[in-house]
């Protein structure tokens, strides 16, 4: 096989055939509960699957895939994948992993790395994001889609977390669902919720496939960013608590609001001053 980040990839059968079978505990049955636990698909969605050519995107595709094949809640699938301005050879590599994967994907072009490059030049990343973000809720849109799924995993909800409390002075999670607000009756859904990344590692390191982990040229360039020095501090917790990265994650479900100092909901800030101040004496 001539493209070498295919050149020792596994049959697509035994690619499928595993998240049934050796990688089913900790891949595909966390993926279903994330369904069930968070209501993410409903009879006659069409979900639009954002697909990069990476590990979670690609591992995504596929359990959607199977689970279309004897899921009772019948739903439509549509793979898209934007082209932000991929060099010749990534364009390539993302049509390829997607042939070979049997993912019949959509690709749309954009110029979002020219525009990032001439408007934001000190600080790419976020921009980036948001413009990636907006361009496929336009294409899901355009497709009839009620629903964006995309890849992110268990790993990236708690780093996430962490990367709020520590650079931004914020308790934010990551949600399983989100309804957009700037287009009606779409929806983000995140099925990898409860999938951590390690397992996900393990996976395409089993099929032979090496994925299009980063295509961007500005990251390619980088060796770090506030994400790498998150996981690498949970990485450095978990030697003493291994326990560290679920309990990350848990405290986002069991918040005390009555002994936090300060919240927001709707855009309003309510402090703890408000209630406090309607306590007894003796209210102890």
């Amino acid at each position: 096989m001539a493209n070498e980040h295919l050149e020792n990839a596994i049959e697509l059968k035994e690619i499928e055939r595993s998240l049934q079978k050796q990688y089913k505990t900790d891949t595909f049955s966390k993926f279903l509960r994330a369904l069930d636990q968070y209501n993410l698909i409903e009879e006659g969605d069409k979900i639009a699957v954002g697909m990069s050519g990476g590990k979670d995107s690609l591992i995504l595709a596929k359990m959607l895939q199977q689970l279309q094949k004897f899921s009772r809640v019948k739903y439509e699938v549509e793979y898209i994948a934007m082209d932000p301005g991929f060099s010749p050879e990534n364009r390539q590599k993302l049509e390829d992993i997607c042939r070979y994967m049997d993912i019949p994907v959509k690709i749309f072009e954009t110029n979002i790395f020219e525009v990032v490059h001439e408007i934001s030049k000190d600080s790419p990343c976020y921009l980036c994001a948001r413009m990636r973000r907006g361009n496929l809720y336009a294409k899901a849109k355009e497709l009839g889609c009620n629903k964006l799924a995309l890849g992110h995993h268990f790993n990236d909800v708690i780093e996430t977390i962490m990367m709020n409390i520590m650079w931004n002075g914020s308790y934010r999670s990551m949600m399983p669902k989100l309804k957009s607000r700037n287009f009606e009756g779409l929806e983000l859904i995140r099925p990898l919720y409860l999938v951590e990344e390690k397992d996900i590692i393990r996976w395409i390191n089993y099929t032979g496939i090496i994925p299009m982990d980063e295509a961007c040229p500005i990251m390619e360039k980088k060796n770090d960013s506030q994400r790498q020095n998150i996981k690498e501090m949970i990485a450095n917790l978990k030697k003493d608590n291994p326990n560290i990265e679920k309990n990350i994650f848990k405290s986002a479900e069991n918040v005390a609001v009555d002994t936090v100092i300060s919240y927001t909901k709707d855009g309003d800030r309510f402090s703890f001053l408000d209630e406090y101040n309607n306590l007894g004496a003796n209210n102890e």
